[in-house]
């Protein structure tokens, strides 16, 4: 087990509070909070220094974009999961569940999503057996509607993978995310090298697979997610509609929602929204959608994902906490708030007896500067 560790001359990012004071954790986790100094030896001086909870992580493109470094070239995935496992930890992020694409095109050349999810949830859980990541893995399901074989993905999976999140993911153009086939056409070319001449044939055949398939696969992601007990996401709600179809199926999170109307309905439903902390920090949604400074001004924003960019997540939560003039409200759409979302009892605060998942940070004029995380006591960064 770790040795003990003592945090003195911090400020603590607790609950509902920011106070100044010592944080000692032992045997993996927090062993007490309290206001007092330490003078114990082998005590460390934060300098004042901002002490807070591991960063949680609920859906990240990261260890996707180390799979594919760049369009067509494929990276060996244990060395990827690595590299991002390495990534996370340096940026505060001390649990993630990775984003893995169930749902998968085979038959058209323009666009081919070939599968990859059971293989690549097989090596991230060998990974973890054999200690060779340094923060807390977990899985979640992208469940992609708007494909040829998400029913059979699903089946390979079963509660022994502790699945933590299953979303419902369409992606069919026209609507949710791309609205505006105009951003479609510039993210599947841009990003993936379809050719602008294909664009239009492209987008016929995903309306194809959309009136097969659709009913069925999102069918099939629900009772997936009861099957395997995780947490159920929507993702890229725009209407009240579709929240409300979401709160018939058991949604508990919504990932992105596009439009201050969803973002309303799913306050209203109890559904916890989610917004992208890259979306924060630029002052927009680059795909057009609402952006999230809006919804935090409303009070409608609870948790926070990095999405395709892991050092996001803490500039975005400290921004928030000089947005709303509560750090510690800021920080806890990154910590006890996607805890309590997907049922992480045990991290999330800087309590004794939960985990000992923390960081430290400073403040500069342009942000937050990692300095160094522990997770379950054991320094990571």
């Amino acid at each position: 087990m770790p040795a003990d560790l003592i945090l003195t001359n911090a400020r603590l990012v607790l609950g509902h509070e920011v106070v100044s004071g010592t944080l000692r954790a032992a045997g993996g986790e927090i062993a007490d909070v309290d206001t007092g100094r330490s003078t114990a030896a082998g005590a460390i001086d934060c300098e004042g220094d901002f002490i807070a909870p591991g960063l949680i992580e609920l859906h990240t493109d990261n260890l996707e974009r180390h799979m594919t470094p760049r369009p067509g070239v494929s990276w060996p995935h244990r060395a990827a999961i690595i590299a991002h496992d390495r990534e996370l930890a340096g940026t505060g992020i001390t649990t993630v569940f990775d984003a893995i694409r169930v749902g998968s095109i085979l038959s058209d050349n323009r666009k081919r999503n070939g599968r990859y999810a059971r293989q690549m949830a097989d090596e991230i859980l060998e990974s973890r057996a054999a200690g060779l990541l340094k923060i807390s893995h977990h899985l979640h399901l992208r469940a992609e509607v708007c494909s040829e074989t998400l029913i059979d993905e699903l089946g390979e999976f079963g509660t022994e993978d502790r699945v933590g999140i299953v979303s419902l993911m369409d992606h069919t153009p026209g609507q949710r995310q791309f609205t505006d086939l105009k951003k479609f056409e510039d993210y599947v070319c841009g990003k993936h090298g379809l050719s602008r001449t294909d664009f239009q044939d492209y987008v016929t055949f995903l309306y194809g697979l959309q009136s097969r398939f659709g009913v069925a696969h999102e069918e099939a992601a629900v009772a997936a997610a009861t099957r395997l007990g995780a947490t159920l996401a929507s993702h890229d709600d725009t209407t009240a509609g579709q929240v409300a179809t979401s709160k018939t199926y058991g949604v508990a999170l919504a990932e992105f929602p596009t439009t201050v109307e969803a973002a309303n309905a799913c306050h209203s439903a109890d559904i916890g929204v989610m917004m992208g902390a890259p979306n924060l920090v630029r002052g927009g949604s680059h795909s057009g959608n609402v952006a999230a400074s809006d919804l935090a001004n409303l009070d409608r924003l609870d948790i926070l994902s990095s999405d395709y960019v892991p050092a996001s997540l803490l500039m975005a939560a400290v921004q928030l906490g000089h947005l709303w003039g509560d750090m510690a409200r800021g920080i806890a759409t990154v910590t006890s708030a996607p805890a309590a979302r997907v049922g992480l009892k045990d991290r999330g605060a800087l309590r004794a007896g939960l985990r000992a998942d923390i960081i430290r940070f400073a403040e500069d004029g342009g942000g937050p500067v990692m300095k160094s995380a522990w997770c379950a006591g054991q320094q990571v960064a």
